[in-house]
C-alpha cells in the first residue's frame, strides 16, 4: 500500500534569496488575481468557463524569472478554486449547512507559498536545496525523508520564517501492535483535555488562556498604530511570534499526547464528535478552540496505523448520562461533575464514566477486551497502576 507523507523543514535563505521569494510571492499573486479576474470577465461576456488547459496558456506568457511549472501550479490553484465553489453550491442544494463563498483576490501579504509541481528542485548532501531561478539555500535536515519526492512547497510563516514541505509516497506495509489486547476509551473535555477509561486523566495545558494578558497587550499596541508605517510592521510581528509560539506548544503537546497513546494502546475508541457545531457556543468556542480536539483526533488517526493499531469512532449520543455498571440513564447538568447513580450507588467522575461507556460502545471482536466493568471501577488499583501523563 502507498500512502502520501509530508515532511516538513527549516529554510535559511540568504538577504539575496528572501528579496527573490519575495518578489516570486508577490509576482505569482498578481498572476492569481490576473487570472481570476479573466475568467470572471470572460464567463459574464460569453457564457463560458476557462478550462485547466486555457489557464495554463495564458500564464506561459508571464514573469519568465519564475519557474514554469510554479506559474502553471498558480492556474491549477484558480481552477480548483472553482471546483470547490461549485461543490458547496451542490452541498447548498441538497440542504448542507455550508458557506459558498466565491473565489476572492488575494493580498500580497495572503500568498504565502509556491509549489514545484514535479521538477525544477533537488537536494544536495543533504544539507543543500537547490531551486530552480532562485539558488541553493540551506535546509536543516532533521530527518531523513522516505519513499519517492513527488512535489515540493515553499510556505513563508507570518513571522518571516521559510520552511520547505516535500510530498512524498511512501509504501507501507501492515504493521503489528506490540501489545495486542490493551484498548482504552477516552473522553475528551475543557476540565481535563482527557479521561481515559483506565482512570487517567491528561490534565489541558491551556496555553492560549495563559498567554492571552501578554497577547491582549501586544494587539491593542497593534491597533494604535498607522497602517502602512514600518512601527505597524514591528508590532504584527510580535503578535504573530505571540500566536505561533502558541501554536508550537499546543502542537507539542498533541504530538506527544497521540504518541504515547498510540504506542501503549492497540485499539483506541473515541467520539465523533461535531466540534463545529460546538464552535457555536460562545462562551466555550473559545475554550474548544484552544484543546483542539480534531487535531487531537487526526494525530491519534495515523499515528495509531503507524503503530499497528486502530482508532475507532463511536456515537456519543448518552455516553456521559448513560450508568458504565448498571447501564441505567442518570440525567445531570454539565455543572454536575460527579456521576452519582441511584440505581447501583456507583460514585466517580462523569468523565471517567463517560470514557468507559465510550470503550464499550465499540465493536471490537469479543474476547479482546481488556478488562471486565468490575475490574475497571477498582479506582485505587487504577491510580497505582497508571503511568504518569
Amino acid at each position: 500500500m502507498i500512502v502520501n507523507r509530508m515532511y516538513k523543514y527549516r529554510l535559511y535563505p540568504n538577504k539575496e534569496q528572501v528579496k527573490l521569494l519575495t518578489s516570486q510571492l508577490k509576482s505569482l499573486c498578481n498572476i492569481y488575481n490576473h487570472l481570476l479576474k479573466i475568467k470572471i470577465n470572460v464567463y459574464k461576456e460569453n457564457k463560458r468557463s476557462l478550462s485547466r488547459k486555457d489557464l495554463n496558456a495564458l500564464v506561459k506568457a508571464w514573469d519568465k524569472h519564475i519557474h514554469s511549472q510554479v506559474r502553471q501550479n498558480v492556474a491549477d490553484r484558480v481552477d480548483k478554486a472553482f471546483n470547490n465553489f461549485f461543490n458547496r453550491i451542490k452541498l447548498k442544494k441538497s440542504y448542507a449547512k455550508v458557506k459558498v463563498g466565491f473565489p476572492r483576490f488575494k493580498a500580497d501579504h495572503r500568498y504565502n507559498s509556491l509549489t514545484y509541481p514535479q521538477s525544477g528542485f533537488n537536494l544536495l548532501n543533504n544539507r543543500i536545496l537547490h531551486l530552480s531561478k532562485i539558488g541553493d539555500i540551506i535546509i536543516k535536515f532533521h530527518r531523513p525523508i522516505e519513499g519517492k519526492i513527488k512535489t515540493l512547497s515553499i510556505k513563508r510563516s507570518p513571522t518571516g520564517k521559510w520552511y520547505v514541505c516535500f510530498s512524498c509516497e511512501v509504501p507501507v506495509t501492515k504493521k503489528r501492535h506490540k501489545f495486542l489486547d490493551k484498548q482504552v476509551g477516552i473522553d475528551v473535555g475543557l476540565e481535563n483535555f482527557a479521561t481515559l477509561s483506565t482512570g487517567n486523566v491528561i490534565t489541558n495545558p491551556r496555553y492560549l488562556i495563559k498567554s492571552e494578558n501578554k497577547l491582549s497587550k501586544s494587539q491593542r499596541c497593534l491597533s494604535r498604530k498607522f497602517k502602512g508605517s514600518k512601527n505597524r510592521t514591528k508590532a504584527r510581528l510580535k503578535v504573530a511570534k505571540l500566536h505561533e509560539k502558541i501554536t508550537n506548544q499546543r502542537m507539542d503537546f498533541l504530538h506527544k499526547q497521540s504518541h504515547y497513546l498510540s504506542n501503549t494502546y492497540n485499539y483506541i475508541v473515541v467520539e465523533s464528535l461535531n466540534i463545529k457545531n460546538m464552535m457555536k457556543n460562545r462562551y466555550l468556542a473559545k475554550h474548544i478552540a484552544d484543546a483542539s480536539w480534531n487535531t487531537f483526533i487526526q494525530l491519534l488517526s495515523y499515528k495509531a496505523a503507524s503503530a499497528g493499531g486502530q482508532l475507532i469512532c463511536v456515537d456519543p449520543k448518552y455516553t456521559s448520562i448513560k450508568c458504565s455498571c448498571c447501564g441505567k440513564n442518570v440525567p445531570k447538568k454539565l455543572s454536575v461533575r460527579e456521576h452519582n447513580c441511584p440505581f447501583c450507588d456507583l460514585k466517580l467522575h462523569r468523565d471517567h464514566n463517560a470514557a468507559i461507556n465510550i470503550l464499550h460502545s465499540n465493536k471490537i471482536p469479543l474476547g479482546r477486551r481488556e478488562s471486565t466493568p468490575v475490574e475497571i471501577f477498582d479506582r485505587k488499583s487504577l491510580k497505582q497502576d497508571a503511568p504518569q501523563l
